[in-house]
């Protein structure tokens, strides 16, 4: 999403700096981010989920933490009475304008999609084309921008089972190289 307008909503948003896009852009680190949405977890149960060396979960734990999208809990006794540090998501990512041609968002999707049993029924997914003059287009991106927006601010049900929403709006580049000229010249 660009700075200069927000379709997902208003006030909250900011800029990503640097540092905080180059965090989001990492699809490993917005998966660890979905982890710790609903439950902190520790730096050893991330790793475990996403198969993980602990080192390399503790890199990119810390590049959350020092960017601001991740936070630590106080620590508590693990295993062995070895102590843990549980780490939390800030939902602070939400509100992030960031490139959009980062491809950590596409990395995540297909890696958390990957990972859903074969034999869900529940699971769709679907493509459209669409034609639309911009006023329409500008409709269409403020109302899913709504939508999103409203189901995001809604209270969290800690025993429903959680879901995840990938969605993508861009250019069709699979149109012919006519379209794509017609379009730039109009």
């Amino acid at each position: 999403m660009s700075a200069a307008r927000d379709p997902w909503g208003e006030g909250a948003r900011f800029d990503a700096g640097d540092a905080e896009a180059k965090a989001l852009a990492s699809g490993l680190r917005l998966r660890i981010l979905r982890l710790t949405l609903d439950e902190p977890l520790t730096n050893r149960e991330i790793a475990e989920a996403l198969e993980l060396n602990p080192a390399t979960a503790l890199h990119h734990v810390r590049t959350l933490v020092d960017t601001g999208f991740l936070e630590a809990l106080e620590p508590r006794r693990g295993r062995r009475g070895a102590r843990e540090i549980p780490y939390r998501a800030t939902g602070r990512s939400w509100y992030a304008n960031t490139p959009v041609t980062s491809k950590g968002m596409l990395e995540a999707f297909v890696a958390e999609v990957e990972r859903v049993p074969a034999d869900r029924t529940d699971v769709t997914m679907t493509r459209l084309g669409l034609r639309l003059p911009p006023e329409e287009l500008e409709e269409f991106r403020d109302r899913l921008g709504e939508l999103i927006t409203e189901f995001h601010d809604r209270a969290r049900d800690p025993s429903a089972e959680p879901w995840s929403l990938f969605l993508a709006l861009h250019p069709d580049t699979s149109a012919p190289k006519a379209d794509h000229q017609r379009a730039s010249t109009s």
